[in-house]
């Protein structure tokens, strides 16, 4: 991302940029007000929106992957498609590379995020993807599975309702879209702090985001987080972590964590990733 000022402008609104990356917390409304999704569609062009929804994550594709198409294609969407990827050889389908090369937005949607991982990852239709996507070329959207594969380090799966542990969460690699953070999905929805306080115990360099259902952390190419939805973003900063003990003790031994810096977000309110300020609505 570009270098920016040290200080927040005194509009402390983030100016609106036509394409940016939508990470959905999963259960988004799909009948009524469809805020979150709508969001993407004007992201992604509107009326002139040609839109690829990709279902891998889930084990019943086609009937996800159909409802998104509904979806957008009531809204106006100028062209949609399913693109049904099963196994790895279809990341390097010629026909869908090109479908890519003229999509301006992409949703990936809910599921089982490392089946979506084990057929994108490192493909040649994924590294495409994120270099539209890195160029600001195209929208990129993910809900629960498809935004739990958002950052570099990826929570895989794990349990909640726990104080925080090493054994309460399972790591893997994700997609990298956006590095510096680690998504937890269904959030508050699921009593999931612990296990993200879990993962950035040992990833403190990284920006735990836990984001609840029906709820997006949408993130401008200029560094500004927005919040839009129902429930809340919740930011854990770790960067100035002074103790843990996450190396000393047993994987099911609680986590002594010091010195974190926790945000509660809600619809309107506005982060900036790197003066690590969080911004009321105005």
């Amino acid at each position: 991302m570009p270098q920016i000022e040290t200080e927040i402008p005194e509009s402390h609104m983030p100016p609106s940029t036509k394409t940016a990356i939508l990470v959905i917390g999963g259960a988004e409304d799909k009948v009524h007000g469809r805020e979150i999704l709508h969001a993407f569609w004007v992201r992604a062009g509107g009326s002139d929106a040609t839109i690829a929804i990709i279902p891998s994550a889930s084990r019943e594709p086609l009937l996800i992957g159909d409802r998104y198409q509904q979806i957008f294609e009531e809204m106006g969407a100028k062209f949609t498609k399913v693109l049904d990827i099963r196994d790895r050889e279809q990341g390097e389908d010629a026909y869908f590379r090109e479908y890519i090369e003229q999509c301006t937005g992409v949703f990936l949607t809910g599921g089982d995020q490392l089946r979506l991982c084990g057929l994108l990852a490192d493909t040649p239709l994924m590294e495409r993807i994120r270099g539209r996507v890195q160029q600001g070329e195209i929208t990129l959207a993910g809900t629960s599975a498809g935004a739990a594969i958002m950052g570099h380090h990826m929570i895989a799966g794990g349990s909640s309702g726990e104080c925080p542990n090493r054994a309460l969460v399972d790591m893997a690699i994700g997609l990298g879209f956006i590095p510096e953070i680690i998504v937890d999905q269904h959030f508050h929805n699921r009593n999931r702090m612990a296990r993200l306080l879990s993962a950035i115990s040992n990833h403190p360099e990284r920006l735990g985001i836990g984001i609840d259902e029906d709820t997006c952390a949408l993130f401008e190419k200029d560094g500004w987080l927005r919040v839009i939805g129902r429930g809340t973003v919740t930011i854990v900063d770790a960067r100035e972590m002074s103790y843990t003990n996450q190396t000393e003790v047993g994987a099911t031994e609680p986590i002594s964590l010091h010195n974190l810096r926790v945000h509660i977000l809600s619809h309107g309110d506005n982060y900036h990733l790197h003066l690590q300020k969080p911004v009321p609505k105005q």
